[in-house]
């Protein structure tokens, strides 16, 4: 079987980050996953291992306004923007970034520069 890398370095990053970073009732973890052609983001509670917002850009408050921004840096700003909507209309202010191993620059920085500008502090 050929071991693919790339995928395998990910892998070894996003543990390693996920070590560290824990999300409490307090202050949930708000975590990001991309896609070649999609972006998500959840905000979970570790003690209790549940989602508490989820916002990506195949759901379906997202999915009209997602079709008429040109830009992918401003479709990510939309989930992070849609995330803390979320996340304040359940009384969460205050959440700790998991980039999910990937590098802090692009898609995964407009997701945070949205969810900040949103209103969640972090």
């Amino acid at each position: 079987m050929i071991q693919n890398k790339k995928y395998d370095r990910w892998k070894k990053k996003k543990a390693s980050i996920r070590k560290r970073v824990t999300g409490t009732p307090v202050c949930p973890r708000l975590t990001i996953y991309r896609s070649a052609k999609h972006v998500y983001a959840q905000i979970i509670d570790d003690t209790t291992g549940k989602t508490l917002v989820s916002a990506s850009t195949i759901s379906k408050e997202l999915r009209e306004q997602v079709k008429t921004v040109k830009s992918e840096m401003e479709v990510c700003k939309l989930v992070g923007k849609h995330a803390a909507k979320q996340a304040l209309e359940k009384k969460i202010q205050h959440v700790v970034y998991d980039r999910n191993g990937y590098l802090y620059h692009g898609r995964v920085k407009a997701v945070a520069d949205g969810a900040r500008e949103g209103g969640l502090k972090f």
